[in-house]
C-alpha cells in the first residue's frame, strides 16, 4: 500500500512497506542517520555515545518479511530518504528504527514520517498507543518527540552492552527509556 503527502515545497513523499529488495539501502540509510561521521551532518546521531553498527541486513530483514512488522520506506523522485519500523504488539505499536537521511533533518520530513506512522498503525491495526525507546541521554531526541505528543514513562530497560549488534558504548551509564503516546 502506497501513501503520497505533499512536504513543505518539496516534490511529494511517497511511503510504502518495505520489500526484501530494500534491506541494503535501507541498512546504508540507518547506519548513516546514526553512526560514523556521516551521521554528524544530521541532529540525530549518535555517535559521541555508541560506535560500531547500529544496525545490520539480518536484523532489517528480520522486520520487514515479519508479519507483525511494517518497515515504513519514505521516498521522494523514487529515492529512499527516511523509514522507520512499525511493530504491532496488541493494544499498542512499537514505533523503531527511525532514520531520516542526515542532511535532510530539521525540515520536517522526520515529522511527516512519524505523522504517516501513528495514521498507518490506527488504520491498519486499530491500535490506541504509540510506544518507543529512546537512549534516555539523547536530551534533544527527547525534547523532539515530547513536542509530538510523546511522554516520558520513566520506564528505563538496560542498554545490552556486550551485544555488539547494538553498537559499542562510549560509556557506561546508557540506558533506554520508553516514551509513549495515546492515539486517538
Amino acid at each position: 500500500m502506497s501513501n503520497t503527502v505533499q512536504q513543505r515545497h518539496h516534490e511529494p513523499l511517497t511511503f510504502r512497506s518495505a520489500v526484501e529488495d530494500d534491506v541494503p539501502a535501507l541498512t546504508v540509510l540507518v547506519e548513516s542517520a546514526y553512526r560514523g561521521d556521516a551521521s554528524r551532518a544530521g541532529w540525530t546521531t549518535e555517535a559521541d555515545l555508541l560506535e560500531g553498527q547500529r544496525t545490520d541486513p539480518d536484523g532489517i530483514e528480520a522486520v520487514v518479511t515479519d508479519a507483525a512488522s511494517i518497515m515504513l520506506v519514505v521516498e521522494r523522485d523514487d529515492e529512499l530518504i527516511a523509514c522507520c519500523q512499525l511493530e504491532h504488539r496488541g493494544e499498542e505499536a512499537y514505533f523503531g528504527m527511525f532514520a531520516v537521511r542526515p542532511l535532510l533533518q530539521g525540515g520536517g520530513l522526520g515529522r511527516a514520517v512519524l505523522e504517516e506512522a501513528e495514521r498507518r498503525v490506527r488504520a491498519e491495526w486499530g491500535v490506541r498507543r504509540m510506544v518507543m525507546q529512546v537512549i534516555r541521554q539523547r536530551d534533544e531526541l527527547i525534547a523532539w518527540y515530547e513536542r509530538r505528543g510523546y511522554m516520558r514513562t520513566g520506564e528505563l530497560s538496560p542498554f545490552p552492552y556486550g551485544d555488539e549488534r547494538f553498537g559499542l558504548p562510549q560509556r557506561d551509564d546508557l540506558a533506554f527509556e520508553l516514551l509513549a503516546k495515546p492515539l486517538s
